[in-house]
């Protein structure tokens, strides 16, 4: 069955960055688009990134496009990553990883906290 598990968040001071990693399994890792999501305290869940099949094209949310790196992944691993930079207390947020074209069960989700 489709399944994700998401890494790599913890806490980190503001201006921080983090490397966060979702290995997927249960369908062709290749041939969908992949992204990933966060839901703030009280907030609904949204999609703050996506990056097509290949990684020739990735799209963010305005919010977080001047800050966050990067979108990336390894078809050979199945695994899809975000790099963030400049972390603020407003990215604080369990983050996801999905198949937006096709939304698969959620994972637990990586925490990261964001303060001084």
């Amino acid at each position: 069955q489709v399944q994700f598990v998401e890494s790599g968040g913890g806490l980190v001071q503001p201006g921080g960055s983090l490397r966060l990693s979702c290995a997927a399994s249960g369908f062709i890792f290749s041939a969908d688009n992949m992204g990933w999501y966060r839901q703030p305290p009280g907030k609904s869940r949204e999609l703050i990134a996506l990056i097509t099949p290949t990684g020739g094209s990735s799209y963010y949310l305005d919010s977080v496009k001047d800050r966050f790196t990067t979108i990336s992944r390894d078809n050979a691993k199945n695994t899809v990553y975000l790099q963030m930079n400049n972390l603020q207390p407003d990215d604080t947020a369990v983050y996801y990883c999905n198949r937006p074209s096709s939304l698969g069960p959620w994972g637990q989700g990586t925490q990261i906290t964001v303060s001084s």
